[in-house]
């Protein structure tokens, strides 16, 4: 039942995330950095002056200031995104995808413009102290005009894929990666004597109810606690993370420039990536893909998320908190998101070699079962020391643990992706008969030929490589240069960062329910309680266990952030001249000198 969800929703996902959805957001970033005459220039410039409080009006509508606001989007976009998506990322499409996440970094600075002061522009400010905004207002107000509910409408079904996108990849995303890293450095005392299932982890869901009760003491306090927390949290968890990573890099400085030009090639698609140690291979197209799917993710642009925190700015002037809000993507892509890159990169960890290696290959084997191949292996060796520096292991303990995933390589059908025949083979360590560690692996899916025969499958090679999913390996990176600091800083990181952006989004999807429901009267009252309440559960129970693979982390991730972009783009074309011209009326009154700044 399961598998069958999981195609469903893949199918799903082809679709809203299909090479013309990427495409159009592309063009939509290129044509609005064109149309404003680079305006990456002014938030890079005006707008750091902006969020000093240097035009601060006290009596201008809103809940928080510029910099609050501009903290509360970033704590929804400087998340698990820049840890354990841009793993992912590098981990898969290679040097390749760092390439395309800096293209997406400075377009999205273009598109968080434009949809921010679009939002302000239209915001609600029916109640100065607590104003809403967001795409959902932006269509209903172009509409407005036209009579009938065709703009409620498609606000309303913009507001299903922004609940959607909060509880997946605001939500779910963030508290499983939480509780994978920590699990795999720590063992979670007073769960000892609960017993694992298929589908339950009683560690990861200890680590689920913390995160819940963190995450719901803070999102009860509406925007205006959550302003406060994400002004306090962001700077901090943002200098600590990148001064290690700067740290990393400078004892790893003299790789940089070799792999700056690997970056550009592989990106540029001057040759397809080829398979080395733990990574796969890939064309262009393929790091294209994870680069600029990763980069959407953890920056959010064009997704119509960060609108709905800066509409709760103190400003009279949408523009003005337009330009703060194109500084987004270019801290969390361009410079978070790119330490994270080059470190994982520079430490060998994305192409490293295996673990642990088979002594006899003859003792490797596969049966064809009921379409699938099963795997066989003797007794799982011991680390080798290399593996052991690393991981802290003293070199007399083998440096397994039981469930430990792992994986081998083995050669099979051709991949379109990545132009090879090279594929993965999981499996989960386990005791052995014997008393040694050994190795069940998962069935591998038999491919036919157009005979009907089963195409045959070998190992490649002898080797073992322990699996690091998602955040686990940015720390497994850390640990490669220091041993032991990827076990501390990337999962105090990851607590921090998994919750400044659970609490972001749950205010952006409670911003949609308050659009359906109404943000008075009882029903209202109702909808946002139970909304509070679910989304609180759903951090929880998303760290039970039946999420067991990037792939599936993947899949429900994209699901959201799919849905959000083929909702919000048409917004921005539709409503995108109204703000270039706000934006150009703007920019000339300040050339003119017609703001004046508040006295030092």
């Amino acid at each position: 039942m399961q598998f069958e969800v999981n195609d469903v929703i893949n199918t799903i996902n082809s679709i809203l995330f299909s090479e013309y959805v990427v495409y159009a957001l592309l063009l939509t970033g290129l044509i609005f950095t064109l149309w404003s005459g680079f305006g990456q220039y002014r938030a890079l410039t005006h707008g750091v002056s902006v969020i000093r409080g240097k035009f601060d009006k006290k009596d201008d509508p809103g809940a928080i200031s510029h910099f609050q606001a501009l903290s509360a989007a970033l704590s929804a976009t400087v998340g698990l995104g820049n840890i354990a998506g841009v793993a992912l990322a590098v981990a898969i499409g290679g040097p390749g995808a760092v390439f395309w996440m800096w293209v997406i970094g400075l377009l999205g600075m273009a598109l968080k413009m434009t949809e921010v002061t679009q939002s302000m522009l239209t915001r609600d400010t029916t109640d100065p102290n607590n104003p809403h905004g967001g795409p959902m207002y932006v269509v209903d107000n172009l509409f407005k005009k036209a009579g009938g509910r065709l703009g409620a409408t498609i606000g309303g079904i913009f507001c299903f894929t922004l609940v959607l996108s909060a509880i997946t990849g605001g939500n779910m995303f963030q508290a499983w990666n939480v509780a994978a890293v920590t699990t795999q450095y720590f063992e979670i005392p007073g769960v000892s004597g609960i017993e694992k299932t298929a589908n339950f982890n009683p560690e990861t869901f200890a680590i689920g109810m913390i995160l819940a009760i963190i995450v719901g003491c803070v999102i009860v306090g509406g925007i205006k606690r959550i302003g406060s927390v994400a002004g306090k949290l962001v700077p901090f968890m943002c200098l600590l993370y990148l001064g290690a990573g700067i740290v990393v890099l400078l004892l790893n400085i003299g790789q940089i420039p070799e792999l700056i030009m690997l970056i550009v090639k592989y990106g540029l698609g001057f040759g397809d990536a080829p398979a080395s140690g733990a990574f796969l291979g890939g064309s262009v197209g393929y790091a294209a893909m994870w680069g600029i799917k990763r980069a959407l993710f953890s920056s959010e642009a064009g997704q119509g998320s960060a609108p709905i925190a800066h509409s709760a700015a103190k400003c009279n002037e949408p523009v003005r908190e337009g330009i703060v809000a194109g500084l987004e993507p270019f801290i969390d892509t361009l410079v978070v998101c790119t330490v994270t890159a080059l470190i994982i990169l520079a430490s060998g960890a994305w192409n490293r070699g295996p673990e642990a290696t088979f002594g006899e290959a003859a003792a490797i084997s596969f049966s064809l079962e009921d379409d699938e191949w099963r795997l066989t292996t003797p007794a799982l060796p011991s680390k080798n020391d290399e593996a052991k520096r690393v991981n802290g292991v003293a070199a007399e303990d083998t440096g397994w643990s039981l469930n430990d995933s792992v994986f081998m390589m083995l050669r099979a059908g051709q991949d379109e992706n990545t132009g090879d025949n090279l594929h993965r083979i999981s499996g989960s360590v386990t005791s052995g008969a014997d008393g040694n560690f050994a190795v069940a692996w998962e069935p591998y899916d038999a491919i036919y030929d157009e005979a009907g025969d089963a195409v045959p499958i070998s190992i490649e090679s002898n080797g073992v490589w322990a699996n690091y999913p998602g955040a686990s390996l940015t720390a497994h990176a850390f640990d490669r240069t220091i041993p032991g600091l990827g076990k501390w800083l990337v999962v105090i990181a990851a607590w921090l960062f998994a919750i400044s952006t659970m609490i972001s989004w749950s205010y952006y999807g409670e911003q949609g329910v308050i659009y359906v429901f109404g943000s008075e009267g009882p029903f209202s009252v109702v909808a946002i309680t139970l909304y509070r309440l679910v989304y609180t559960v759903l951090v929880a129970i998303s760290t039970m266990g039946f999420i067991t693979t990037d792939a599936e982390l993947d899949m429900w991730t994209t699901l959201g952030l799919g849905a959000m972009l083929v909702a919000n783009i048409p917004i921005m074309w539709i409503y995108g001249p109204q703000a270039m011209r706000a934006y150009h009326t703007y920019i000339g009154k300040l050339k003119k000198g017609e703001f004046k700044e508040n006295a030092e």
